[in-house]
């Protein structure tokens, strides 16, 4: 039996899956030797997020629900590379282990399902939209506290089931990964960052590994993206500067213009919506992570100990 080359260590959904197929397509298109149909091998990985369903990740540990046992499989060899939802990657690394590559970056932004309305601002007064994300509702509180909002979890297509079915009048999911489904075409409409500034690495795959394992860092990079890996440099630094673990719905998108110029915009907002923080920055691109960590600084400044809901009473 042929021992494959690399292991690759992801989650079993559907989305997770494609984005492992997709990592292992650029690395067998990037290295003869990883074209061979055994060269490179697919683990999939329970996770304690797996089993979350409609409850908020920040209630039951946060983001690293999605990745702990898959850093514990990197950490003990089983796996060589682990793939992940950037989004869902906690900010702060366990020790022992890097990012080592990032995959292109799909499109960031949110997009809005509903058979009632064409945007979320058109609903009428009392609608229901249903999201168990903290930084979706918070936008969506601060721009219609009118609306109720109900925990809606599941997986896309769970979700888009129970939007079918009328349990809420619409939802919000990420255009990435409808991309990555197949399913661009339900949207309804793709709302602007104005309407609903994204999470940090929203859209965007990265391959974690052990930081010593050379041979790995060597495979990943040739099929690292620069430009993703600037603009997700400088949206996790905003993560960063605001402490990693802050349970204060946090978004920041970066965005390239021409000749390497890096526009940031970074929001920290209360859970009810009722105040939010704004801070930008343009600069270069070698600039990306300190150009973040100077927003999330700003913003952290801006807001004091009282705004950050973990500091709540």
């Amino acid at each position: 039996m042929a021992t494959s080359l690399l292991r690759i260590g992801t989650r079993g959904s559907v989305l997770a899956l494609a984005q492992a197929a997709e990592l292992k397509a650029r690395l067998a298109a990037a290295h003869a030797e990883l074209a061979a149909p055994d060269a490179i091998e697919t683990v999939v990985i329970k996770t304690s997020g797996d089993a979350v369903t409609g409850r908020r990740l920040a209630d039951l540990g946060g983001k690293g629900l999605f990745t702990k046992e898959i850093e514990e499989a990197l950490l003990d060899g089983r796996i060589d590379l682990a793939v992940h939802s950037l989004k869902d990657l906690p900010t702060f690394l366990p020790d022992g282990l890097a990012l080592a590559a990032h995959l292109p970056r799909e499109d960031a932004r949110d997009a809005w399902f509903s058979p009632r309305a064409a945007r979320f601002v058109d609903l009428p007064v009392g609608a229901s939209i249903g999201t168990s994300s903290p930084r979706r509702e918070a936008q969506l509180r601060h721009r219609r506290p009118d609306l109720h909002i109900l925990p809606l979890g599941g997986n896309v297509e769970t979700r888009l089931r129970k939007l079918d079915a009328g349990e809420v009048d619409g939802t919000l999911l990420a255009v990435a990964g409808l991309k990555r489904l197949g399913l661009a075409a339900r949207i309804t409409a793709v709302l602007s960052p104005e309407e609903m500034l994204p999470a940090a690495a929203q859209g965007a795959i990265g391959v974690e590994i052990r930081a010593a394992d050379a041979r790995a860092r060597a495979f990943l990079t040739a099929i690292d993206d620069a430009p993703t890996a600037a603009r997700i440099g400088a949206e996790r630094a905003v993560l960063a500067a605001l402490g990693g673990s802050c349970r204060t719905p946090i978004a920041a998108l970066a965005e390239l213009g021409e000749s390497d110029a890096l526009h940031l915009r970074a929001m920290l907002i209360r859970p009810d919506g009722r105040e939010r923080l704004l801070a930008e920055r343009r600069g270069s691109v070698k600039a990306a992570e300190a150009l973040g960590r100077d927003a999330g600084m700003e913003l952290r400044g801006r807001a004091g100990p009282g705004f950050f809901a973990a500091d709540a009473p």
